[in-house]
């Protein structure tokens, strides 16, 4: 067995999708918290100058959110069955890539008539078009996860990117009741809830 230490800020942001690999796989992890007044010193030790980080068994050290989300669902079977399935997950990987960048943008609008304009675009065009996406993909898959016939790193990447816009903007959801149905399946997974459950309250 491996030892994994995941280094990142104390909010959910890029390293959520790792910490929720390791919460639906079981498997334990050194969750590593660091204050942003510790980040200057920390920064130019790191392999990029960026967090998170992952690093295992104390040598080999990974940066890069998504790299380390792949790597974690290939070592722990949750990267989909097949090279197809492989491909598929990264699909709605990058699909949710595309809307946290969107959120983004307005999160770091310093300007606040340009922040409302991208707020508003984001609300009523991007995430609807997006959301619909996902929903899309469920229709298209029997089993009620994203790809194949069980949990992925797809549903969790799903889960993760979905969880400020159903927290800031409750009402859209109702739009898409499979979506809806899929947030609770895989939030009442054993694992994934218990972490849900226990996990540190940040505001994102």
């Amino acid at each position: 067995m491996k030892n994994y230490k995941l280094t990142y800020f104390d909010i959910r942001g890029r390293a959520e999708i790792s910490r929720l690999l390791f919460a639906a796989a079981g498997v334990q992890y050194a969750d590593d918290r660091i204050k942003r007044e510790d980040w200057p010193a920390l920064k130019p030790k790191t392999p990029q100058g960026q967090l998170p980080i992952l690093t295992i068994d104390d040598a080999a050290t990974l940066p890069q959110s998504l790299a380390i989300a792949r790597f974690l669902a290939r070592e722990f079977g949750l990267s989909g069955k097949t090279n197809l399935e492989q491909a598929q997950c990264d699909v709605i990987v990058q699909t949710t890539e595309d809307l946290r960048a969107e959120w983004v943008k307005v999160f770091r609008e310093a300007d606040e008539t340009k922040k409302a304009e991208l707020q508003k675009k984001l609300v009523e065009e991007i995430v609807p078009k997006l959301w619909k996406i996902f929903q899309d993909t469920l229709s298209s898959n029997s089993s009620g996860y994203m790809v194949g016939d069980g949990l992925t790193l797809g549903d969790l990447a799903v889960y993760d990117v979905m969880e400020i816009h159903t927290r800031d903007y409750p009402d859209l959801i109702k739009n898409f009741p499979q979506l809806q149905t899929h947030r609770q399946k895989v939030a009442s997974i054993p694992n994934v809830k218990r972490y849900l459950e226990n996990r540190p309250v940040t505001l994102f």
